[in-house]
């Protein structure tokens, strides 16, 4: 007959106590990290404040004494800029273009991210890292079969000029194509650290797999979402390169669907043939005011959703 030996309760051993580094240290490093953030943060603060401020100027201001404040605010240079410098017809073919590629990059990439982090089944790795994959191609690569694949788009019956070069939904489409591998890779890993027992919970009480993620998972989910949302925002209001292939009008007779990254250029040129500087930096903050509201304005949401998989 065996029996069970159970060992004796023992007094926990003391753990020795580590050395401690000098508190010098602490303060080398932090001297070091802080003044190196300072220094970045005047490198990039400065820079835009110096545009901003040149917008108010006129160009005498500018040429004669860069550094000073506006005698009196220009507010003209932006009217000049917004209507004589096309900015206006290039902030509106932003704004179509992102609002299409935008809305279908986080409506798809949402839906891929899920079902590729919460279901099992064959091929899921295998389409996992294709995503992946697509985050190690770069943009120059891309650029010819993505010129040659777009035009034959164009010779399509019917839906060809919706689909072709110098198209909204033509880059709408590319822009997607470009925006989902970091989508779905950044979304699968929020995915994953959702609670299990709250979607069991959810398929117990009836709900359908499409009602648990538009009604449960989607809306615990929101931090991860506005931060990748904010960063296609942010990705795609600066794209310059795929415009720019893509969006050439064919002829004489097509409409000029140039993007505000195209139109800050061709602003650059004709205002500095004209010497219309303060019109060139009014353009300029048109173009930055957005971006940095938006930021802004979602700034705890970004933190919130980039430490929440660590956090969970």
């Amino acid at each position: 007959m065996t029996q069970l030996v159970t060992a004796e309760p023992t007094a926990p051993e003391e753990q020795p106590e580590t050395a401690k580094p000098p508190r010098g240290q602490f303060g080398v490093v932090n001297v070091f990290s802080q003044g190196f953030l300072l220094l970045w943060a005047a490198m990039v603060v400065l820079p835009l404040l110096w545009a901003v401020m040149s917008s108010f100027k006129t160009d005498k201001e500018i040429l004669s004494s860069p550094w000073s404040l506006p005698a009196s605010p220009q507010w003209d240079n932006f009217a000049r800029a917004w209507s004589s410098g096309h900015i206006g017809t290039f902030f509106l073919n932003t704004v179509i273009v992102l609002a299409g590629g935008v809305t279908i990059t986080m409506v798809v990439g949402a839906m891929a991210a899920y079902v590729l982090a919460r279901y099992s089944f064959p091929g899921n790795r295998i389409i996992y890292y294709g995503f992946v994959a697509g985050l190690t191609l770069p943009i120059f690569l891309a650029l010819v079969p993505l010129f040659k694949i777009v035009g034959n788009l164009g010779n399509l019956p019917v839906v060809g000029p919706y689909l072709g070069l110098n198209s909204y939904l033509g880059l709408i489409l590319v822009y997607v194509a470009f925006s989902l591998p970091f989508t779905v890779f950044f979304l699968h890993s929020f995915f994953r650290t959702l609670p299990t027992e709250i979607a069991e919970a959810g398929l117990l009480d009836g709900a359908g797999h499409a009602t648990l993620f538009a009604r449960v998972m989607l809306p615990m989910a929101r931090p991860g979402l506005i931060s990748i949302g904010i960063f296609n925002v942010i990705g795609q209001w600066n794209q310059y390169l795929l415009p720019l292939v893509l969006l050439q009008p064919q002829s004489s007779f097509d409409t000029d669907h140039s993007v505000l990254a195209e139109g800050l250029l061709n602003l650059a040129v004709t205002q500095g043939y004209k010497s219309d500087w303060s019109g060139l930096f009014a353009g300029m903050t048109i173009a930055m005011l957005p971006m940095l509201a938006v930021y802004v304005l979602f700034q705890r949401q970004v933190q919130a959703g980039l430490t929440a998989g660590t956090l969970k």
